[in-house]
C-alpha cells in the first residue's frame, strides 16, 4: 500500500474512533498502529531492518529474525515491543512528573507561588502575574489541573475589581496552554522529543521555555484585546465552581473530560492554610531539574566539542550524569516530596499512590502514541517525509508541520493525542538531510499547531467553560480565537528562532 495512503487511513483510523465511538485514545492509538503494522509491505520492513543495522540500533540476528517472517505475522509482536520501548523512554518521566505536580498542589506550594506572583504586581499587573505562574506551574503540572487551581483566583480577582474576568481567564491559558504543548515532562512535548532521534530533552526544554514565553507575552496582548470586545459575567451556578482543594486532588491530561466539582472559594488559595511552604522551597521541585537537564546538556557539548579544552573529567562526568533526565526529575521528586509535611494529614500516606494512579493513563496513552509512530517509521514514513521536504523551501517546513497538527487538532480535538499522530507522521522531517536548521523548531512546530483550534470537539474547552461560568457562544468567541492566537504566535517565534540561530 502506498505510505500516503496508509497514512490518510491511520488518521481516519483514529478521527472516526475517538469523535464516532468515543473510544479512549490508549486503545484508538493501539488500533492504528496495529493496522499500519499489518498493511506495511515485506518490502518495508526489509529497508526498515537494514536502514536501522546500518546505523547500529539493530543487531544483524535481530534484522534477519525480522525479515523471517511475513510483516502481517509479526505486526503484533512489533507494536508490542514498540510499546514497551516507548515506556522505557517516557514512562518513569511522566510518573516523577506526576508526583512532583501532585506534591506541588496538595501542599499548597503552587498556591503559594501563585499567591506571592499577585502579592509582587498588585492588582493592576494581575493577569500578567496570573499568566506567569501558568507558564511555571505548567512545565510539571497538566494544564487541566493549573486551570482548576488558577480559576477561583480569577473569579476572586473579578469580584474584587469588578472587571476583566475575561481577562484573568484567558490570563490562565496564555500561561500554563502554551507550557503543556511546548515544555517535557507533560506528555506531549515529551513524546515527540524522544520520537526525533535527533531532539534531546533538554533541547525541547530550552527551547520550549523561550518560545514559549515569548509566545505568552503576545497572547496576553491578544487576550487584552478579546477582553474588550466581549464581557462575560461573573455567573455562581454548581456547574462553574470547584474549590482549591478539588483542584489539588485532580491530576490529569489534556485529555480528561470529568473532574470532580464542588462549592466555590472566592479566597486565595495560599490564604486557605496557615501553614504553607516558603516561596524557595515551593520553587525547587520545578526550577531544580530545568537547571539539571540544562547544565547536563552544555557540559556534553562542551566536552564533545573540546571548548576551551574542557575534557571529560570526574566533575563533569558527574555533572552530566545529574542532568540525566530521569535522575534530574528524580532529584525533582526529593525536594517536591519534602513538601508532604505542608500537605493535610490523612492525604499524606496516599499522595505518591494517587500520583501515580493517574499517570498510569498517561502513560498509556503516550506508550500507545509511541508505538503507532514507530509503526509508520517501519513503514516508511520516513523516507517518503524526506522526500517531501525536497519540495518544499526552508522555513516553509515549519508551517507545513504545524497545518498537519493543527488540522488534526481541530478535528479530533485533544492537543495530546494531534501531537502524537503528527509526530509520527513528520517523524521524518528531524532526520532529514537537507534540513536547514535544528529538529527541534519541527517539534516546536507540532507543539504550535496543537493549540488551534479548540472548539466543541476540545474537552478542554468544556471545561474552561463550565469551570469559569461560560456560555458555549461566549467560550467560542473567548476561547476558540485565543487558541489560534496562541498557536500561531508560537508559529512566528519558531520560525522568527529558526531563522536567526538555525543551529540552536
Amino acid at each position: 500500500m502506498n505510505i500516503w495512503l496508509l497514512v490518510l487511513l491511520a488518521v481516519t483510523v483514529v478521527l472516526l474512533s475517538i469523535l464516532v465511538f468515543r473510544l479512549h485514545a490508549f486503545l484508538t492509538l493501539l488500533l492504528a498502529g496495529l493496522l499500519v503494522a499489518a498493511l506495511t509491505s515485506d518490502q518495508s520492513i526489509k529497508e526498515y531492518s537494514e536502514s536501522e543495522q546500518a546505523s547500529g540500533k539493530m543487531t544483524q540476528a535481530k534484522a534477519a529474525d525480522l525479515q523471517s517472517k511475513s510483516a502481517l505475522i509479526t505486526a503484533p509482536a512489533r507494536l508490542t515491543l514498540a510499546f514497551g520501548q516507548t515506556v522505557g523512554k517516557i514512562g518513569i518521566l511522566i510518573a516523577l512528573a506526576s508526583i512532583i505536580g501532585q506534591c506541588l498542589l496538595e501542599s499548597r506550594a503552587a498556591a503559594v507561588i501563585v499567591d506571592r506572583l499577585l502579592k509582587l504586581t498588585g492588582p493592576k499587573r494581575a493577569p500578567e502575574a496570573l499568566a506567569a505562574s501558568s507558564f511555571l506551574l505548567g512545565i510539571p503540572v497538566f494544564f487541566d489541573t493549573v486551570f482548576y487551581l488558577m480559576v477561583p483566583l480569577a473569579r476572586s480577582l473579578r469580584e474584587r475589581i469588578g472587571k476583566n474576568y475575561v481577562l484573568f481567564i484567558l490570563a490562565i491559558l496564555a500561561g500554563g496552554s502554551i507550557a503543556h504543548s511546548l515544555i517535557p515532562p507533560t506528555p506531549g512535548p515529551l513524546l515527540v522529543a524522544e520520537q526525533f532521534e535527533d531532539v534531546s530533552i533538554a533541547n525541547m526544554m530550552i527551547a520550549g521555555l523561550v518560545i514559549g514565553a515569548c509566545s505568552s507575552v503576545i497572547s496576553l496582548l491578544v487576550a487584552r484585546l478579546i477582553n474588550h470586545r466581549v464581557e462575560v459575567p461573573l455567573r455562581f451556578d454548581d456547574s462553574s465552581q470547584m474549590t482549591p482543594q478539588d483542584a489539588a486532588n485532580t491530576l490529569n491530561d489534556a485529555s480528561s473530560e470529568t473532574s470532580q466539582r464542588g462549592p466555590s472559594d472566592s479566597q486565595s488559595p495560599a490564604s486557605l492554610l496557615d501553614k504553607t511552604p516558603p516561596l524557595s522551597l515551593a520553587l525547587l521541585p520545578i526550577t531544580i531539574p530545568v537547571i539539571l537537564i540544562a547544565l547536563g546538556s552544555l557540559t556534553d557539548y562542551l566536552v564533545k566539542e573540546k571548548v576551551a579544552g574542557i575534557q571529560s573529567n570526574l566533575i563533569a562526568e558527574i555533572i552530566s550524569g545529574m542532568g540525566d533526565k530521569n535522575i534530574a526529575l528524580g532529584i525533582g521528586v526529593v525536594l517536591a516530596l519534602s513538601l508532604r509535611k505542608y500537605c493535610p494529614s490523612a492525604q499524606r500516606a496516599t499522595l505518591v499512590t494517587r500520583s501515580l494512579a493517574s499517570a498510569g493513563n498517561i502513560i498509556l496513552i503516550t506508550a500507545a502514541g509511541g508505538a503507532f509512530g514507530v509503526m509508520l517509521k517501519q513503514a516508511g514514513i520516513g523516507p517518503a517525509v524526506a522526500d517531501l521536504t525536497g519540495a518544499v523551501p526552508g522555513l516553509l517546513l515549519l508551517p507545513l508541520a504545524f497545518l498537519v497538527t493543527a488540522a488534526v487538532r481541530t478535528l479530533q480535538g485533544s492537543a495530546t493525542v494531534a501531537m502524537i499522530t503528527a509526530a509520527g507522521i513528520l517523524q521524518g522531517f528531524a532526520t532529514a538531510d537537507s534540513l536547514p536548521f535544528h529538529p527541534v523548531y519541527i517539534a516546536m512546530a507540532i507543539g504550535a499547531g496543537s493549540k488551534p483550534i479548540s472548539w466543541m470537539t476540545d474537552s478542554a474547552f468544556w471545561v474552561i467553560t463550565k469551570m469559569s461560568g461560560m456560555t458555549e457562544s461566549e467560550g467560542l468567541r473567548v476561547i476558540s480565537p485565543m487558541s489560534i492566537a496562541m498557536g500561531f504566535s508560537a508559529l512566528f517565534f519558531t520560525m522568527f528562532f529558526a531563522w536567526v540561530f538555525p543551529a540552536a
